[in-house]
């Protein structure tokens, strides 16, 4: 009998919980916002206070890959790694308006690699949101920058393996400071956001650099035919298959003052500071199964773009000037079989000619969503060329399979 009464009293319980997790989600205020480094497909595993001061939502994801490239100069090579493996908390404390989200990484290739002098890159978000009502958002912390329509959206939710070459060199990334945004979503009319912040302009997880740089950061998204189902824009590929066609158009631009390091929020310690401007722009279409994608980057620097080291005229680094096109293209059968073509240019500032190549990429890929994006099959085979400035080039490619899973 105590057994059962036991029994009656955890599903009783458990049912109480639904009915809070229920009765929160009709406040319309779950964290899905574009500044966030996820999608809202899964919810998770989450638990809910029983006077419901407080939520809290657990999830994970994992990145699984095994690479076989072949680099010109270099012995043909197989790689296989924990590409991506983090862990996210989310919900709210004391109200829903009060929100939070912290996303953490273990895999070495997000840590990135152990320095004398440098912190760990551990924790990617730690951000405290306040949220009025549906059309304002407020946040205070580390999170990611309004920036680049690829970089913004989880690296979950990409339909190639990985991002483009321009996203690596010119996206503005995560930083630590203050956003507002104006949200101004509606499914089948014109749509708009506007974009802020203010940041520090060093990147995430910087201590004991501080200086009177900051970085300013603005951007506006349009939906002509209204915003897309389940904030589709946060994912590539139509995976929903939007019953009407959907489009967006963004333009974002930065300015990094008194950067340190040679792509602004990322890369190497610069040997004296630089001015940076970026402007990044996008346009994402999705209708019945298709989608496109087409991004242009580009950062600018108020001075030469190489720093010179002031004790040894032999050392020098330099910031990654330059621009860059996008163009992505796929369709998605009724079965979930997603086929990719990308196509990337890249071309480095003069300043910097000499130091590095011009790019060119060619990405062919085929996606099995088995549960969205968050369970997925992916193969991909990438070609690049390198042109250098004494007229020399390389070229390498690489096939690479990887599994993505999360809830």
């Amino acid at each position: 009998m105590k057994k059962i009464i036991l029994i009656a009293t955890f599903l009783v319980s458990i049912s109480m919980t639904a009915q809070i997790s229920i009765e929160q989600t009709k406040h319309d205020n779950d964290v899905k916002l574009s500044a966030l480094p996820y999608y809202s497909f899964g919810k998770g595993i989450g638990m809910t206070s029983p006077d419901s001061i407080f939520q809290l939502n657990i999830r994970f994801r994992m990145q699984n890959r095994a690479t076989y490239s072949d680099e010109e100069g270099k012995d043909p090579a197989y790689d296989g790694q924990v590409r991506r493996l983090r862990l996210r908390f989310d919900g709210y404390v004391g109200n829903p308006k009060f929100l939070y989200a912290i996303q953490l990484s273990f895999a070495p290739g997000d840590v990135g690699e152990v320095k004398d002098g440098e912190n760990i890159n551990i924790i990617r978000d730690a951000v405290i949101f306040y949220r009025p009502n549906k059309n304002w958002n407020i946040s205070f912390g580390q999170t990611k920058l309004p920036g680049n329509r690829q970089r913004v959206n989880s690296s979950g939710g990409l339909q190639l393996t990985d991002r483009t070459i321009n996203n690596a060199k010119f996206t503005i990334d995560r930083d630590f400071g203050f956003q507002v945004h104006n949200l101004n979503e509606f499914r089948d009319r014109f749509s708009y956001n506007f974009k802020a912040a203010l940041s520090g302009g060093e990147g995430r997880n910087q201590t004991g650099k501080a200086d009177d740089g900051v970085a300013v950061t603005g951007k506006v998204e349009l939906f002509p035919f209204g915003a897309f189902a389940k904030d589709g824009t946060n994912f590539e590929g139509d995976i929903l298959r939007e019953k009407k066609p959907k489009l967006l158009l963004s333009g974002a631009f930065q300015q990094n003052n008194n950067a340190r390091r040679t792509q602004g929020q990322l890369g190497n310690d610069l040997f004296e500071k630089r001015t940076m401007k970026s402007v990044l722009l996008d346009a994402m279409f999705k209708y019945n199964g298709w989608a496109a994608m087409m991004s242009y980057m580009s950062r600018t620097t108020n001075e030469n773009a190489v720093t010179i080291n002031p004790t040894d005229a032999t050392q020098s680094n330099y910031v990654f000037v330059g621009n860059g096109f996008d163009y992505q293209a796929s369709y998605n059968t009724k079965s979930n079989f997603e086929f990719i073509a990308r196509y990337s240019v890249q071309n480095v500032g003069k300043d910097i000619a000499a130091l590095a190549p011009d790019t060119r990429e060619y990405s062919i890929g085929v996606t099995k969503y088995i549960w969205e994006h968050a369970f997925k099959l992916q193969a991909e085979v990438n070609y690049d060329t390198l042109k250098y400035f004494d007229g020399s080039a390389k070229n390498n490619w690489y096939v690479r399979f990887q599994v993505e899973i999360g809830i």
